[in-house]
């Protein structure tokens, strides 16, 4: 016998059927729209290489119509969607970051264009001309990174309306709860909308996290649903919890919601994890540290490589910076200020003063003016600034000569921002793993919204990226800290 779907439960479901739809429509339009731009750069590769003769001129013997190449166009075609799908860029439910995206471009481009080359040689040693393969490959990265830029900031305009967001509520507020609220601040394109969280622990149920909001206890799970039209349930409770974790699971299948699980794995986060498949069986194991250790000396030694080169590239722009703090305002050009760095230890952060010289002591004063919450202070509009502070600040430019502490040590390029004294006491017990690696002068805190973050978000990237952390990682974050600090987001 049938058990027959509440009102809300279908309309649940009718709902699902309907976003399970577009989503499939949505990749169907996004490889077609892969093989159409693939195609018109190949024949805009052609016209270089046989109208224009760019690079290198073609006997006139050896000059071939493009009727010819149209069949070497659709293998290119279907080999180059094969590799963007090994890359997962047609991959549903994991949605990527357009710099995710256009490294698999890039990937699955070059890998293609290679094949296709020895293909044609194997085939035709000395008739068809090779260069155009490479014309394409350079054409379809630029083209399809576009497409790719197009599409995110169409769906993110989208999402910031509403539409095409994945309703979710978290249950359970502990450290794996914490790592999944850190990864949707992280990865804003997953397309999550989080309403808020449950916990029984009446102090973790009742504290908001972040943006992410305290909703009560789990028996309020089912009220929540009906009430907030629920999408998805992400459970993240502990280990121990299975019958917990099942009932959960149950309510939401009578409630026609989809439920996920995160495992726990006795609190491993996921950077410590090395995953293999044993014939289609997954094993779990930890890294190797040597890999681990190796990978930190490379970052030092890129950072040590690249402060030392910073400054002496910008020694002529911080010379001129100097002089116009000496004629703007009484006071040393230099602001040292206390710091707590990695493990706790203290150090003496560098930057050029942006304000006048007696600012740490009026900040008491200016209490009621702090729009930042937690243990952090922040004026949109400072009072205490210099003129040519505003400027400094505007463009990070006062944070110049925080390259001589990574020269040093004290900090590193990327990783979480440099916290004062004060403001660790304040700390609650989690937000202390933010002081595991050396601070940086950038980090995902810069990239993600910088001063108009809520500290317990700021902690929650500085925390995904210290489990995260790769060279690859760091790289991403430089990059997206160009455009950041051109056009000064969050910098106050």
């Amino acid at each position: 016998m049938e058990t027959e779907l509440s009102p809300s439960a279908a309309e649940r479901k009718t709902r699902w059927l309907a976003q399970m739809r577009r989503q499939w429509l949505f990749v169907l339009g996004l490889v077609v729209s892969d093989a159409v731009l693939i195609n018109a750069a190949f024949a805009i590769a052609y016209w270089l290489r046989y109208e224009l003769q760019l690079w290198r001129a073609i006997d006139p013997a050896h000059y071939v119509p493009y009727s010819v190449f149209i069949p070497f166009a659709l293998g290119l075609t279907a080999l180059l969607l094969l590799f963007y799908r090994r890359e997962n860029l047609y991959q549903v439910d994991r949605p990527l970051s357009w710099f995710d995206e256009v490294y698999g471009v890039v990937n699955g481009t070059t890998t293609a264009i290679v094949v296709m080359v020895v293909l044609v040689y194997i085939s035709r040693p000395t008739f068809y001309s090779r260069l155009i393969f490479f014309y394409a490959g350079a054409l379809i990265i630029a083209l399809l990174s576009l497409s790719r830029l197009a599409k995110s900031l169409t769906l993110r305009h989208l999402r910031l309306r509403g539409i095409g967001v994945v309703r979710a509520i978290i249950v359970g507020a502990g450290e794996v709860g914490r790592a999944i609220m850190r990864t949707i601040v992280a990865h804003p394109e997953l397309g999550y909308e989080i309403l808020g969280f449950v916990d029984d622990d009446p102090a973790k149920g009742s504290t908001n996290i972040g943006r992410f909001k305290a909703l009560g206890g789990i028996d309020k799970l089912s009220t929540l649903i009906k009430d907030h039209a629920v999408d998805e349930v992400i459970i993240a409770l502990p280990w121990q919890y299975h019958r917990k974790i099942m009932s959960i699971m149950m309510q939401c299948q009578r409630e026609n919601i989809q439920a996920r699980v995160v495992p726990d794995l006795f609190q491993m986060t996921v950077g410590q994890m090395s995953v293999t498949m044993l014939a289609g069986i997954p094993l779990i194991g930890v890294k190797s540290s040597h890999v681990f250790s190796f990978q930190r000396i490379l970052k030092r030694v890129i950072d040590v490589v690249f402060s030392l080169v910073a400054l002496i590239l910008l020694a002529p722009l911080m010379a001129l910076i100097a002089l116009l703090i000496k004629l703007d305002s009484p006071g040393p050009v230099l602001f040292g200020q206390k710091r707590v760095g990695k493990g706790g230890r203290i150090f003496t952060l560098y930057k050029f003063r942006s304000m006048h010289p007696n600012a740490e002591a009026q900040q008491e004063l200016l209490a009621d003016l702090n729009e930042a919450d937690g243990p952090l202070f922040k004026i949109r509009c400072d009072p205490r600034c210099t003129r040519v502070g505003r400027w400094l600040r505007r463009f990070s430019l006062d944070e110049l000569p925080q390259f001589y502490n990574v020269l040093r040590g004290d900090m590193s390029l990327i990783g979480p921002r440099p916290a004062l004294p004060s403001e660790v006491e304040k700390y609650q017990p989690w937000h202390r793993r933010r002081l595991d690696v050396a601070p940086g002068i950038t980090g995902l805190w810069q990239v993600s919204g910088r001063s108009d973050l809520p500290f317990d978000e700021m902690a929650l990237l500085d925390i995904y990226y210290i489990e995260q952390w790769s060279p690859s990682l760091d790289f991403k974050i430089l990059l997206r800290t160009i455009p950041t600090v051109i056009f000064g987001d969050g910098a106050y």
